[in-house]
């Protein structure tokens, strides 16, 4: 079999189109690589066992009557197709072969609301910070930015990831570089609303944390050694709660898992493969033996995840909370630990070169293993997708195009080597649809730059909506009806630093290959859009881009409150890791400023006229 039929076997793409429509072929060398990583897993009688992910009415591959038995333990026999009344879950069926496989049953397309049309916001949580943070906005503050939100009128707030990161220093900044998308991070934590935080030495940690509001960057490691002192004072002084004890065993073996990584990660700095070998693997004696000698440490972190759960659930009670789903994880993370066998081993996620990104981008996470998840009965998937939607109305899936193909970059390799794998799609879309209407929560997915047509085919076909930017858009009213709009997003400059000309300024000291003409068509869109020219006044042309905006067709619009407060510095520099304060950069006003800042309420009365 030759390099193009093995790939072709193995859903390994030879090339690409190019952001400039050119075909552009992937390094030989390259390719062989993810084809060796592929092939060793690749066998029919291993096929055999992976989960099967069918609607009603679809083809059984048994060819005589199998046995259904449901996830509600009640058994029928099946010839052919799956009846219409099968009922929509987990299940699994018993072969005529002999084999039992994992049976997915899904409607197929998403839950979305009949009628919705609704505006919210954006915001960076960690910059969303008040009088009484610690140095960093967190789920209290979110709690009542949410309601204030919701008595404007408000249906939604889209935040940040809020993923756990790797216990230790230096904590990663970047919400979408998680240690786990099924955990939560507890520096966003709101001491000051636990029980016995009135203790005089959190009293004393308190007062330190709230003079770390004045740092123009959030510094997460200072902020969080308080935290850490407080809530394990809180915690060591908290009596046993059956809830808390209902909620571990709601998880199953995950959150032991997860708190076990964390009390080892304390123990041991560095990647898991930088460990102990005894201790690289989760089912080892020497990790059931950890786990018993540091049985309160374990319980520690999996009481701070209860907390999380508690408060987040709080936030997402005003309103449709819209929570943001990270593409990979960090390959030395807790889910990659938990979970090693699910990811590709020896590759880093990324995107080839493309407009605003000419060199492509090296994202440093780790993907699943196409083949292997399958495997597994798409386990980790699915208790990623449930673990994001809790407490939520609505998911946003970064980077969509994933779910259909990722781009794999060999260790040590340029971005521009990389290579595309093709992923299981259609049965990764129908979990994401099953779990949609289980949480009844309605789903974005981020198709911006170069994507594939069958992408937003599919996404169409299935009730998902698209996700639209106003500086990228030639004709915002041909927006499709379901999606979501905004004006820019964390990644790209702000309303005012495209128009004050700060962020290309910034691009160029920071030695980035800027994109005049780019920049210059986002400005002129902004023009366009405020029906004003582009050196008028920040406070007229924000609110006027905004009154635009809510006119399209989009069922949903956001603003962020970058925007809003008329910020000139974007979240996040792509491409940079030195020079800028990437996920670190606070609001310029408090969330007391922000809710009566006239600024705000003109944009409020902007994009509520929809």
């Amino acid at each position: 079999m030759d390099l193009e039929e093995r790939a072709r076997a193995l859903g390994v793409e030879l090339g690409y189109e190019d952001y400039q429509g050119q075909d552009k072929r992937s390094p030989e060398s390259s390719v062989r690589r993810v084809l060796e990583a592929l092939e060793e897993e690749a066998s029919p009688s291993r096929d055999r066992h992976g989960a099967l992910v069918l609607r009603r009415g679809a083809r059984l591959p048994y060819d005589r009557p199998s046995m259904v038995e449901t996830e509600g333990g009640e058994q029928h026999a099946v010839e052919g197709t799956l009846p219409d009344w099968m009922p929509f879950g987990y299940h699994t069926v018993h072969g005529d072969d002999g084999t039992s496989r994992r049976l997915i049953v899904s409607p197929g397309a998403c839950y979305l609301p009949n009628g919705l049309r609704i505006w919210g916001w954006a915001a960076q949580l960690y910059g969303l910070r008040s009088k009484t943070s610690w140095g960093i906005g967190d789920l209290g503050d979110l709690s009542r930015f949410n309601r204030w939100a919701a008595e404007q009128g408000a249906g939604t707030v889209m935040i940040n990831p809020l993923g756990a990161a790797t216990p230790g220093w230096p904590m990663q900044p970047s919400p979408y570089y998680p240690s786990s998308r099924g955990f939560r991070n507890p520096v966003f934590l709101n001491v000051d609303a636990l029980d016995g935080a009135d203790d005089p030495e959190v009293q004393n940690l308190r007062e330190a944390g709230r003079r770390l509001n004045q740092a123009p960057p959030i510094d997460r490691n200072a902020i969080w050694t308080l935290k850490e002192q407080a809530l394990e004072t809180l915690f060591r002084r908290a009596e046993s709660a059956d809830h808390f004890d209902r909620y571990y065993e709601g998880y199953g073996g995950s959150l032991d898992d997860f708190a076990t990584f964390c009390a080892l990660a304390e123990q041991n700095p560095g990647p898991p493969w930088e460990w102990p070998s005894r201790l690289r693997d989760v089912h080892s004696t020497e990790v059931a033996s950890f786990r018993r000698d540091n049985a309160e440490r374990i319980r520690f972190h999996k009481w701070l995840q209860w907390q999380c759960d508690l408060q987040l659930a709080e936030a997402g009670g005003h309103l449709d909370l819209l929570q943001d789903l990270p593409v990979g994880v960090d390959r030395g993370g807790a889910d990659a630990w938990i979970w090693g066998d699910a990811f590709a081993e020896g590759f880093e996620l990324g995107a080839p070169p493309d407009e605003f990104n000419r060199a492509g981008q090296s994202w440093g996470i780790a993907g699943f293993h196409p083949r292997r998840l399958r495997e597994s009965g798409y386990e980790q998937f699915i208790q990623m997708i449930r673990s994001q939607m809790a407490h939520a109305g609505g998911l946003r899936i970064d980077h969509v195009m994933g779910l259909f193909r990722l781009y794999w970059i060999p260790e040590g390799c340029d971005p521009s080597e990389g290579v595309y794998v093709r992923y299981p799609a259609d049965d990764l879309l129908d979990i994401v649809a099953l779990e949609s209407h289980r949480a009844q929560a309605f789903v974005v997915g981020e198709d911006l730059g170069t994507v594939e047509p069958v992408v937003r085919e599919e996404m169409a076909a299935r009730s998902m909506l698209s996700y639209r930017l106003l500086i990228f858009e030639e004709d915002l009213d041909s927006v499709p009806e379901n999606s979501m709009a905004a004006v820019t997003t964390h990644d790209l400059p702000t309303i005012a630093g495209v128009l004050t000309g700060t962020d290309l300024k910034a691009q160029k000291n920071l030695g980035l290959p800027a994109n005049e003409e780019g920049t210059q068509e986002m400005a002129s869109r902004l023009a366009t859009a405020a029906g004003m020219p582009a050196d008028a006044a920040l406070a007229e042309v924000i609110p006027a881009v905004h009154r635009r905006l809510a006119a399209c067709p989009a069922r949903i619009v956001v603003a962020t409150l970058e925007d809003a407060v008329g910020a000139p510095d974007r979240p996040n520099m792509p491409g940079v890791s030195e020079g800028w304060p990437n996920w670190s950069l606070p609001l310029p006003k408090t969330l007391e400023e922000l809710m009566e800042s006239p600024e705000v309420a003109r944009v409020v009365e902007a994009i509520s006229a929809r």
